[in-house]
């Protein structure tokens, strides 16, 4: 029995110390063979980070205005494991659908859903239709949970949200290419989302503390702190009313031509400041993900390269005035001419020609020949491409925007050098460095680098780094761009046969030159495929706007004049308004005839008389008036109107020489009948007189000897009754009946064999 009793107690005894010695070794491989494991595990459990989320910078305009921010968000969750178990399943289904739209079989699938050891999900995200959403859909979620806890008296209903933050755009799709946007992970895809997104998402703060099981914080624990970050602020060149007015302007004429695309750029041309860039279509980034085609988001200014046409002989031009060897009033034969070595002739638009005619008529007509013989005769081939490199066309601009592309400029043979100089063939230039070329013609020859932002403001520091405008180089001197600028202001001016008269903008000057370029499909042109453009500034004197207007295949058959002028004028017009520019004379001017107003505000006619034609025509477009010369004399015999007359919109200014036998008589269809009875009264012709208002038809002939010109007039259709009332009541003499006006004017101004006559 004792025996027994003393094998038991060694057994537990034995057991014991065995359980101990276990227990011991258990110890030391957890404490210190496994020490440094169990102690990171630990540390992981009370030690606790808490991310401070950095907010992304705004975006403004030029003045102000909000273009990009952050707002909050809401991102709607689901429990799964909760909603199963309180036994409301189809009324969240059917709750979530309707507040959310989101099909009901992904609602089913999404609270349906287990994990791989086969558990209901605990919490899930609601996504898309959920995610970030505003904070009116936030509020509908909160009372659809409120109406399940009543109806079922329950507590927990496995419906709610989760407060977030959203990139937002206030003005939904205006600006969209130039603004791009962030995806809904807050990544920065495209604009200057994208090209300035280091500086704009900033950097995430942070905060780790210990804590116990309940997560209290430990007393005296350590903790690092690091302090967030917030992006900076971006201030653009952009002016939100600008380029509302772009937009505004695209979507008329897109309606009206459905063309593939449109582009237009805006900018100060004295800086390079873009005032707006816009392409249609576009696309709405605060719902970038309805947008299915993914042309749609392609930023055309910067990335499309294009054979520019007519509009980039603004190049061949300006090279030409630096080299003196641009004289407008040479004439040269139109129509056609060819190329050593190339068995076809170049030609003009109208295969036959003007005849001859001057280079600055050449230059109004977009003669494709008188730009062959300007830029490869007289220019010469190296010389044409050093200028074309000079404008900036084998570079690229600069413009702090991802994804921009150079042009392609690769002329060998010849012909192609010919073709070159008035923007067809081996050439291919973007949208941004054409506007960058004429703005170096509109601001005194300086080539800028254009650029988005205006300045940058760090809101950590209260830092503010301004944009200066950067000179890439001097191109052409001041006096050459002020002339080229005379030359480009005759192409709108001239109402009779300037290619882009239809940019004329009441009270302000327009330079500006037309191009319709017919496209290449394959190695062939595509006579059916064209893109018609139209580029120009405005004032000349003072220029304060230049813009450019691209249309990409349009569904009928027009031209850079007829389709894209119109686009610019609107745009300027409103522009210069807009800007403060005050107008020299005004539209109600021209509606009163030749009504004066202060002479503060009109043109006057300079004195001519006397003054070789040369001259008296190089002074007239210097100042940018239009202007026709009668007679072929050498010197200004008269002019009309008479020097020191404050001229209205769109008066010309007639230039009369010595006369023969037989006086040429300009085209006065236009004319209102002051101004022909005016003009063929100098001339000492006959005159007589048909209907009311202005030249419609003009006819000569000869009586005795003596020339005699027929007048059929027609009444101006844009003049209102109301116009006519206050035409009347100034004194307007267009409104007097014409054998008054006639009388008046003969008796007037001639007597006895001069004396015009009327019937």
């Amino acid at each position: 029995m004792i025996k027994r009793i003393k094998l038991r107690s060694l057994f537990i005894g034995g057991c014991i110390t065995l359980f101990f010695l276990v227990l011991v070794g258990r110890v030391f491989w957890i404490q210190v063979l496994q020490g440094d494991f169990w102690q990171k595990r630990a540390a992981d459990t009370w030690a606790h980070t808490t991310i401070i989320r950095a907010q992304r910078g705004q975006i403004t305009d030029r003045n102000g205005s909000m273009l990009a921010s952050d707002v909050p968000a809401y991102t709607v969750v689901v429990e799964p494991d909760v909603i199963q178990e309180q036994g409301i399943r189809d009324e969240v289904v059917e709750g979530l659908h309707g507040i959310l739209n989101k099909p009901v079989s992904e609602l089913e699938e999404l609270i349906d859903a287990k994990d791989k050891d086969g558990n209901l999900y605990k919490n899930r995200e609601v996504r898309n239709e959920g995610w970030k959403v505003d904070q009116e859909v936030a509020d509908k979620i909160t009372e659809f949970a409120k109406k399940l806890e009543k109806e079922h008296d329950i507590r927990e209903t496995g419906v709610g949200w989760v407060k977030d933050q959203k990139r937002y755009y206030p003005k939904d799709s205006l600006a969209a290419h130039v603004l791009g946007y962030t995806d809904r992970d807050g990544k920065a895809v495209a604009g200057l989302e994208y090209f300035y997104d280091k500086l704009l998402k900033g950097t995430d703060g942070y905060l780790d503390y210990q804590s116990d099981g309940k997560g209290v914080k430990l007393p005296d624990a350590a903790e690092t702190y690091k302090p967030v970050v917030n992006g900076d602020k971006l201030r653009l060149t952009i002016d939100s009313t600008i380029q509302y007015y772009i937009e505004d302007a695209m979507k008329e004429a897109y309606d009206e031509y459905q063309p593939k695309s449109m582009t237009v750029i805006a900018a100060d041309p004295n800086t390079m400041e873009i005032l707006g860039m816009a392409n249609l279509p576009t696309f709405n980034p605060n719902e970038y993900w309805k947008t299915q085609d993914q042309g749609d988001f392609y930023n055309h200014a910067i990335k499309s390269i294009y054979e520019p046409g007519s509009t980039f002989k603004i190049v061949t031009l300006a090279g030409t005035v630096q080299e003196k060897l641009f004289d407008p009033n040479a004439k040269f034969q139109s129509g056609q001419i060819r190329i050593k070595g190339y068995s076809r002739p170049l030609h003009d638009i109208k295969r036959a020609g003007w005849g001859q005619i001057t280079y600055l008529e050449g230059v109004k007509r977009s003669s494709n020949v008188a730009f062959v013989k300007l830029g490869y005769e007289m220019l010469g081939q190296d010389k044409l491409k050093q200028y074309i490199d000079n404008f900036g066309f084998d570079e690229k601009t600069g413009i702090d925007l991802p994804g921009e592309v150079k042009g392609r400029i690769t002329p060998e043979w010849p012909v192609e050098f010919a073709t070159l100089a008035y923007g067809h063939g081996k050439v291919q230039v973007t949208p941004i460095q054409q506007l960058a070329a004429v703005s170096a013609v509109a601001n005194g020859g300086k080539l800028l680098k254009p650029h988005m932002v205006k300045e940058i403001a760090d809101p950590n520091t209260g830092k503010v780094t301004v944009t200066k405008p950067e000179v890439v180089r001097q191109v052409i001197s001041a006096e050459t761009a002020k002339k080229t600028g005379s030359y480009l202001e005759q192409v709108v001016a001239d109402q009779e046969i300037g290619t882009g008269r239809h940019a004329y903008i009441e009270g302000y000057r327009v330079a500006g030159k037309t191009g319709t370029a017919i496209k290449v499909e394959g190695q062939n042109y595509d006579n059916s495929k064209v893109l018609v453009s139209f580029i120009g500034y405005a004032p000349v004197n003072d220029p304060k706007i230049a813009v450019i207007v691209i249309i990409d295949e349009p569904n009928a058959e027009v031209g850079g004049g007829t389709a894209a002028a119109p686009v610019f004028k609107k745009i300027v017009s409103q522009s210069l308004e807009y800007m403060g520019v005050p107008k020299v004379y005004t539209e109600k001017d021209k509606k009163a005839g030749k009504a004066q107003t202060a002479a503060a505000s009109v043109r006057k006619t300079p004195n001519l008389v006397g003054q070789n034609m040369k001259s008296a025509k190089e002074e007239l477009i210097d100042q940018g008036f239009d202007f026709e010369s009668v007679g072929g004399g050498p010197s200004v015999v008269s002019q009309y109107p008479a020097a020191g007359t404050a001229l209205s919109s769109g008066q010309k200014v007639y230039l009369l020489s010595e006369q023969g036998d037989k006086p040429t008589i300009p085209d006065l269809r236009g004319e209102s009948l002051r101004d022909a009875l005016e003009v063929l009264t100098l001339l000492k012709v006959g005159i007589q007189v048909d209907g009311e208002g202005y030249v419609s038809k003009q006819q000569e002939s000869v009586n005795n000897g003596k020339t005699k010109v027929s007048l059929t007039l027609k009444p101006d259709e844009q003049m209102g009754e109301e116009s006519d009332t206050a035409s009347a009541e100034a004194g307007d003499p267009s409104t007097q009946p014409t054998s008054e006006l006639t009388s008046e004017l003969t008796s007037d101004l001639n007597t006895g064999e001069n004396a015009a006559s009327s019937n």
